[in-house]
């Protein structure tokens, strides 16, 4: 005669098991942000910005407040044209010295987290954003008799983008002749009544170029405000005619 052997009760597997403890799922947590700040750093260094527009220099395209996404990556293929709007590093002497006063080591260290995965832009006040009108090579002067910038001999109509106010009714007060030197570029802003652009630089050692190098990017999105989101328009068109240097 067979006894049977007794059952297994429940819940017998679960208590040889070891319980897990919350070192896992924090383990799991840090390693989520990891990966989260590595891939935000990457996209940030290689292909995508944000920046913050500190002033009205190139109103009506961008306004001062508004937030743009600059594209790192398709420039280092395609090259630049003229009409693209660029943010770029100071060559020398563009803005002025400024004290900034040392944040709290907290405010600082989530200012560094911040910026280094693109959510905030606390760079954006060292950097400068204008309108490419030359490229290298390319010869530009101003102004002809109806106040026009002419490349290569070609006079570009620019009502497109300018934000004309009383005093940009005549000629630009300005006169200029350059021949962009390689490797660097001629830039202006789109209110050219309240911008520090190549024009205003031409006594600094660049003599108001922009060197390549310095090129952070292209703008293409305003992010910020709501109403505004949309592209950045470049208007090649305004271009079409100038020929090659």
């Amino acid at each position: 005669m067979t006894t049977d052997s007794p059952s297994p009760t429940l819940g017998s597997d679960s208590d040889s098991r070891p319980r897990r403890g919350p070192w896992p799922f924090i383990r799991d947590v840090l390693v989520i942000l990891l990966v989260a700040v590595l891939v935000s750093f990457l996209v940030k260094t290689f292909l995508v910005r944000s920046f913050y527009i500190p002033s009205g220099s190139m109103e009506r395209t961008l306004l001062k407040g508004d937030r743009i996404l600059v594209d790192e990556l398709t420039p280092r293929f395609n090259g630049y044209e003229r009409g693209d709007v660029v943010v770029f590093r100071d060559p020398g002497g563009w803005l002025p010295t400024t004290y900034e006063p040392a944040q709290p080591p907290l405010a600082a260290a989530l200012d560094w987290l911040g910026s280094l995965v693109g959510l905030t832009a606390s760079d954006s006040d060292d950097h400068l954003i204008k309108r490419i009108i030359g490229l290298p090579g390319d010869h530009v002067v101003c102004c002809n008799a109806l106040g026009q910038v002419t490349v290569n001999d070609v006079p570009i109509d620019e009502t497109p983008y300018l934000d004309l106010g009383p005093s940009q009714s005549a000629p630009d007060e300005f006169d200029y002749d350059v021949t962009v030197p390689e490797g660097s570029i001629w830039v202006l802003g789109d209110n050219r009544d309240n911008s520090q652009d190549s024009r205003y630089q031409q006594e600094q050692p660049g003599q108001g170029f922009v060197p390549m190098d310095n090129i952070v990017g292209r703008a293409f999105l305003i992010t910020w405000p709501f109403d505004r989101f949309g592209l950045i328009d470049s208007h090649h068109d305004v271009f079409r005619g100038v020929p090659a240097p």
